[in-house]
């Protein structure tokens, strides 16, 4: 049964936890670490089976872990990602927008092939990016929409320098537009899927990304469009955000879940 260390105890680190916990990932959290010892002492007093809590996130990797699970943040990513892979232990990254730094980027891919280890980006809130990946030769260009309450934004990097109010909009408003590098970013915590969707295309700069600010949605929608020479691809998903988070969609929580009993797993895979 594999080991796995967790970076982050807050709503989606917590999810994961209790995924193990109850046996659905066929794996045991052995060590937790958090900015906020708080939480961590938090999250291990839901959990049946009692894991260390570290004093220090690079000491995560340090223990015998199979894997370390990042549900941080991007600037945690920055920090432990390379010593994760240069102790080998495989890594799950949920903060993917750290990744269109193109030398974080670089040098993380260096280090999966200098010490035979591999980072999982699990499909978080959007689906399709198994066939964005199989057609990503063919493609001319890629864009994503996303809507999402007012609520759900606060706290953006992209407000410290913008004169938009989001208490004030009381209709569906355009707030951004632009490449997904740039949205990256400035919503680090609610745009990870632009992240997703252009590392499994075309790139970060050539991806176009709308966010669209609705006080009268109760849900965070993703819409899609690819064009190449395979043809055309559209999709939209609707998500309920996580009663937890607001920022996090509940798919994105279930993803990593899968993503994780997958790798903990010995089955048949089904998709690309």
């Amino acid at each position: 049964m594999k080991k796995i260390g967790l970076m982050g105890c807050g709503a989606i680190g917590t999810q994961i936890a209790l995924a193990i916990d109850s046996g659905k990932i066929p794996a045991v959290l052995t060590h937790v670490y958090d900015a906020s010892k708080e939480s961590a002492i938090a999250l291990v007093s839901k959990l049946n089976s009692k894991p260390e809590i570290v004093e220090n996130s690079h000491l995560l990797s340090s223990h015998p872990v199979n894997i370390v699970v990042e549900a941080a943040s991007q600037d945690a990513v920055k920090d432990v990602a390379l010593s994760v892979l240069q102790n080998k232990r495989d890594l799950m990254i949920m903060s993917v927008g750290a990744l269109l730094d193109e030398s974080i980027f670089d040098i993380l891919s260096d280090a999966c092939q200098d010490f035979k280890k591999t980072i999982y980006l699990p499909s978080g809130a959007i689906a399709g990016l198994d066939g964005i990946k199989a057609i990503k030769d063919e493609l001319d260009s890629v864009s994503i929409t996303t809507t999402k309450h007012p609520r759900s934004l606060k706290g953006a990097k992209f407000f410290e320098t913008s004169d938009i109010d989001l208490n004030s909009i009381q209709t569906s408003a355009v707030i951004f537009e632009g490449a997904a590098k740039e949205a990256v970013t400035l919503f680090p915590a609610n745009i990870n899927v632009a992240a997703l969707l252009s590392l499994s295309g075309i790139g970060s700069e050539k991806t176009k990304v709308k966010i669209v600010a609705d006080p009268n949605t109760d849900k965070n929608t993703h819409q899609i469009e690819a064009i190449g020479k395979f043809g055309k691809m559209t999709f939209t998903v609707e998500n309920f955000p996580d009663p937890n988070n607001p920022k996090t969609s509940r798919l994105a929580i279930l993803s990593a879940i899968e993503t994780l009993r997958k790798y903990c797993s010995d089955e048949i895979v089904i998709g690309t």
